[in-house]
């Protein structure tokens, strides 16, 4: 079963301190205690005309709060963006937005309708913008921030392939198909994670990877809760159109 699939992280470890160190798709996360109001975000001419970026609500401005909603980042960060100019409103919220970086002066206005914590996540270093939010004239520092492994910076190659697919799956063609694709693009997957329906299982199955290194378990019943496929791939030139092709290849 996919339990075979797993290595020995231990080993694994003592080879390379920083193997578990996951790749994301954003270099900076930070998290602001923010009141009702109107925000100043802005920024200097950098090396990119243009940076992802995404606000979202965080249940406290703590390191456990902050590293459970980079995980709602990471998928946030794989959907469709909303291109925005100078000028412009960002709202917190479950999506992605991109700040066109062409024309000066770079400020954005961040809206926030309620108060509470809100976890930033910028594609780029926010240094390499001079990235600031204010309030008023005042500049805001986070209550915590976090720097992102970058080995990725500024690489066009590195994407991220988002896949959901309702219906069962073969274990044995999931299998085969796991042990492929870590055997031959391993290196080249930064990080993958998901939740799989097992045809023959009542039971969700879970499992998370970086680069060969690969874990699941069983989780909770499906119960009414429609069975889907929902995974997602970070890595270096992944391909969208066979990642789809091969997984569905997978179904039962």
């Amino acid at each position: 079963m996919i339990e075979q699939l797993r290595f020995n992280l231990d080993r694994a470890m003592e080879i390379d301190p920083l193997f578990m160190e996951p790749e994301y798709p954003f270099e900076w996360g930070g998290i602001y205690n923010l009141d009702v109001g109107s925000y100043s975000l802005l920024l200097d001419e950098g090396p990119d005309p243009a940076m992802q970026i995404a606000v979202l609500p965080a249940a406290a401005a703590t390191l456990e709060a902050l590293e459970l909603v980079q995980e709602q980042a990471v998928l946030v960060f794989s959907d469709e963006e909303q291109v925005l100019d100078p000028g412009a409103t960002l709202t917190p919220g479950v999506s992605l937005a991109r700040l066109n970086l062409w024309s000066t002066p770079l400020h954005f206005t961040l809206e926030v309708a309620k108060a509470g914590a809100y976890a930033l996540f910028t594609e780029h270093g926010p240094d390499e913008f001079n990235l600031r939010l204010l309030a008023g004239d005042e500049v805001l520092t986070p209550e915590l921030e976090h720097a992102y492994k970058p080995d990725h910076e500024h690489d066009e190659e590195v994407t991220s392939v988002g896949i959901t697919v309702p219906g069962d799956l073969d274990p044995k063609k999931l299998n085969a198909w796991l042990s492929r694709l870590l055997r031959e693009q391993g290196l080249d997957i930064f990080r993958m994670k998901g939740v799989l329906s097992i045809a023959g299982d009542a039971r969700r199955f879970v499992f998370q990877g970086v680069h060969m290194l690969f874990d699941g378990r069983p989780d909770r019943a499906w119960g009414n809760e429609p069975r889907t496929n929902k995974l997602i791939f970070i890595g270096r030139n992944l391909d969208r159109t066979a990642l789809n092709a091969d997984f569905r290849d997978c179904m039962a």
